[in-house]
């Protein structure tokens, strides 16, 4: 479990952090990543969205991204 890894740190880092991460998945370890980043969160496959402590959506990360409620835009607006 990765809890806010990219907090604190300098651009560069962030990269090569989530470059190792990646690598990581790739060999097929599982982590649970909790990120405020979506861009940088939804290089996974899918992902759920939570909002005050609850899951509100979920799905495939690249829909995810385009999906105006998850990045906290109420429907209809």
């Amino acid at each position: 479990m990765l809890d806010e890894p990219s907090m604190g740190l300098a651009p560069i880092m962030v990269e090569k952090l989530f470059q190792v991460i990646d690598d990581v998945c790739r060999q097929g370890m599982t982590l649970l990543l909790v990120e405020q980043n979506a861009r940088l969160a939804c290089r996974s496959p899918t992902a759920p969205v939570m909002d005050t402590g609850r899951i509100s959506l979920s799905g495939a990360s690249r829909d995810l991204l385009d999906d105006p409620e998850a990045r906290g835009v109420p429907r209809g607006m």
